[in-house]
């Protein structure tokens, strides 16, 4: 074929400061089964479907990040599994694996993961990370205002037998499960899973006041180095993401650290979110957005206005995120509630 005929292969997604785009968060439903206290409100108003992008949409969606470079897709929610026939999705994008994308994940409460852990395994889901932030199930009951603490414990159960390797996610709660997280750390680790703790976020109104649930993290760490030897793993902070991972010698397992409010984690910042309404932020502490669903629905070309709307988006990118907790019924950072953004 001659160079004149040859087709044209757009450029990679770089922002204003020299990062590289290559992991997309995308969010299939701003829906979930449950109503943790950090998360969202205990009475949510959720966004009427046909607002949502469909499946193909998403598809689409995803398929020109991965022109432009993405290797690595994660699917949020809300709960992305109780997005209607979303194993189907989940096949669509599986057929990527190999062929310009290196990984397709998930974020789940675990609920679900009895009934889809071997549909997500066939479709080339490799590991898991699954939110849980006690093991009481007294606890469980009251930071999620309704969940089953023992179906969870079946999913994580199921998954683990299909093959699928698993995070444990756990938002620090000083309150709540603070004291609790060492014996949390010594589940996991002794279960084979790495976990990783996160200070909570202040996005949206759920109810709860922020500052009797935040509890920096360096508090955390300061207990666990009394129990433990904590031996801090070499990052390339160029291209990590959030954590900052530790191993624990007693333990032999890997523990991380995401510190949104005490130690921003954005000068390797290589991800975007896109919402389930087809909003991409381009930082989770920002409100700034570009609208993909226009681009969908309002062109005659997808394909280009979609990429267009992409480097638009690029340039938009801040440097670093704005997060703060500072006083008693403080006004949340940002309105928009974490389930509505993605995970």
């Amino acid at each position: 074929m001659p160079d004149s005929l040859a087709p044209i292969t757009p450029p990679p997604l770089r922002d204003a400061f020299g990062r590289t785009v290559t992991y997309l968060r995308l969010s299939v439903t701003d829906r979930c089964d449950l109503r943790c206290a950090y998360c969202m409100a205990e009475h949510m108003t959720f966004l009427p479907k046909k607002d949502l992008l469909t499946l193909e949409e998403l598809e689409t969606v995803a398929t020109a990040f991965i022109r432009r470079g993405v290797r690595k897709i994660r699917i949020t929610g809300g709960e992305p599994l109780v997005r209607k026939d979303i194993g189907q999705l989940f096949d669509r994008l599986g057929t990527h694996l190999g062929a310009g994308l290196d990984e397709l994940t998930l974020t789940t409460n675990a609920t679900l993961l009895e009934r889809d852990a071997e549909r997500l395994h066939a479709a080339g889901v490799r590991r898991v990370n699954i939110s849980l932030d006690t093991l009481d199930p007294d606890m469980f009951r009251e930071i999620t205002r309704r969940g089953d603490f023992d179906k969870v414990i079946r999913g994580i159960n199921a998954a683990q037998e299909a093959g699928l390797k698993i995070k444990i996610n756990t938002v620090a709660l000083r309150h709540q499960n603070a004291a609790e997280i060492p014996h949390m750390v010594e589940w996991a680790h002794g279960r084979g899973f790495d976990m990783t703790l996160i200070e909570v976020m202040p996005l949206g109104d759920t109810g709860e006041d922020r500052i009797d649930q935040y509890v920096p993290l360096f508090e955390i760490r300061d207990r666990l180095d009394q129990l433990w030897t904590l031996e801090d793993e070499a990052t390339d902070t160029r291209m990590a993401g959030p954590s900052r991972y530790v191993r624990i010698r007693e333990t032999g397992g890997k523990l991380g650290f995401i510190t949104p409010l005490t130690n921003n984690f954005c000068a390797g910042c290589n991800r975007v979110r896109v919402t389930c309404t087809g909003r991409i932020y381009m930082c989770l502490g920002q409100d700034d957005h570009v609208d993909l669903r226009s681009a969908l629905r309002k062109s005659d070309s997808p394909e280009q206005a979609l990429d267009a709307a992409l480097d638009r988006a690029l340039l938009r990118k801040p440097e670093k995120h704005d997060f703060a907790i500072r006083d008693r019924a403080e006004t949340p950072a940002l309105p928009r509630h974490m389930s509505v953004t993605g995970g």
